[in-house]
């Protein structure tokens, strides 16, 4: 897979399809940065949160519409998981994209898109230049290759494996709308076990974990929530009467 290649080629089909509007474009990059995260697999599983998260996506039937009509239109493949303790899996759709080489090739969609989105051509300041004057780009291969973008890869170098003490967790479950009491749970429960998992390995990112965490006790809350026939019961159990009959037998 090339990346560049997929990439303009989607920008190609976004130009041409009037159907789409900004929050189908977001969303649609914000699944490609999974999917190039997971060196192109041909299935992947996303988490709602994550994706409502980076491409800005404030509503969950906002989410669920685009991505939706992301699927029929061919865009992607949409998996809807039943299960709120797994994800849902997206298979990308290839999008008319060729292995031949594109250097000299003429586009004028793609060349008509980058003059609009070209930066106003002002003179370069800050770089490092070598003595010979020529400016080198560090990030750049001398074989003149596309690099898969590191960007995805760099946030899973820089995850948080371990929360900075009870306090940083009890901020987190504070933001999401959970009290201390539910961090405090969650901090001493995996903090006895040496912040691994149950098969023994290291957790990769405790925020995710602890999302997981208040996804499970909202659904335990819903599922133990007494119905109002029990409640009824319960409040004539209580009820008693003033005047009592102590011949009766028991």
């Amino acid at each position: 897979m090339n990346y560049i290649k997929l990439l303009n080629a989607a920008f190609e089909k976004f130009y041409f399809d009037d159907r789409l509007n900004p929050t189908h474009i977001s969303l649609y990059m914000a699944l490609f940065q999974e999917w190039n995260s997971s060196r192109f697999a041909e299935e992947f599983y996303v988490n709602r949160r994550d994706l409502m998260l980076a491409s800005k996506i404030g509503s969950k039937s906002t989410y669920h519409r685009c991505v939706t009509e992301l699927d029929s239109w061919n865009y992607l493949f949409y998996f809807p998981s039943k299960n709120p303790y797994k994800g849902s899996k997206i298979k990308m759709a290839i999008i008319e994209t060729s292995d031949e080489t594109v250097t000299g090739r003429y586009n004028p969609i793609l060349e008509h898109l980058a003059e609009r989105y070209h930066p106003k051509r002002e003179p370069v300041t800050g770089q490092h230049r070598p003595i010979n004057g020529q400016v080198v780009d560090p990030h750049r291969p001398t074989s003149g290759q596309a690099l898969v973008s590191t960007i995805n890869n760099t946030k899973q170098v820089n995850n948080i494996k371990q929360p900075k003490g009870r306090q940083a967790v009890f901020n987190f479950f504070f933001e999401k709308g959970f009290n201390a009491a539910e961090g405090k749970k969650f901090f001493e429960h995996y903090e006895t076990r040496n912040w691994q998992t149950s098969d023994g390995k290291e957790i990769r990112d405790w925020r995710a974990l602890a999302l997981n965490w208040m996804d499970r006790t909202v659904l335990f809350d819903e599922e133990n929530k007494p119905n109002k026939k029990q409640a009824s019961q319960i409040k004539d159990n209580l009820r008693t009467t003033k005047n009592k009959d102590y011949g009766q037998p028991l």
